[in-house]
């Protein structure tokens, strides 16, 4: 029979907190959920915008750096932190206001979403496209897998919002968002 000594059990207990107090992730809130399911638009969203009886109106836009859209005959409209269907509206008030269009029939929808990232211990890292439903599984299956050395339980995600950016950890089964870098951290053991 081994004996062990009481202080090894008391050291490995001290050295579990204190290397969990050392984690990237140690002190990051979960991910919240998010509370509109409504999509918003952002710079690098690509829309598909369709006015009947405007052939050359209709075509496809990027949204720019700046959050707007620039349409021939009627110039840059705001787009960024709105849905498609607010966008379709105010393309249709400024066809109406400049009096190009009495009453048009406008449409708008996504025609590609922004990219995501995803960096740390995957074997592909990089940027990937979106598509709705994507979980933080399916990101990281999209970057080829976790390394060996991955820690597989958590990840963090870094979000964009209209006030800034935040991190916050999050768990396989957790949804991503257009634009959301997904950052894997290595295991410690």
């Amino acid at each position: 029979m081994v004996k062990v000594h009481p202080w090894r059990n008391c050291l490995a207990i001290v050295m579990s907190f204190a290397l969990g107090a050392c984690s990237p992730m140690a002190g990051l809130e979960p991910l919240p959920v998010s509370a509109s399911t409504q999509y918003l638009l952002d710079a690098g969203d690509e829309l598909r915008v369709t006015a009947y009886g405007l052939d050359g109106f209709s075509s496809t836009y990027v949204i720019s750096d700046m959050g707007t859209v620039s349409l021939p005959l009627i110039g840059d409209v705001p787009a960024s932190g709105k849905t498609a269907d607010q966008v379709q509206q105010a393309i249709a008030r400024q066809l109406t206001e400049r009096r190009i269009v009495n009453a048009p029939i406008v449409n708008v929808q996504v025609n590609e979403y922004r990219h995501f990232f995803v960096v740390g211990e995957v074997k592909k890292p990089g940027e990937y496209p979106f598509r709705p439903g994507t979980s933080v599984l399916n990101a990281i299956s999209m970057a080829g897998g976790y390394t060996f050395r991955a820690q597989t339980k958590k990840v963090a995600i870094i979000r964009r919002q209209a006030n800034g950016s935040f991190t916050a950890v999050a768990t396989e089964q957790s949804l991503i968002q257009p634009g959301d870098t997904i950052r894997v951290y290595e295991s410690w053991f």
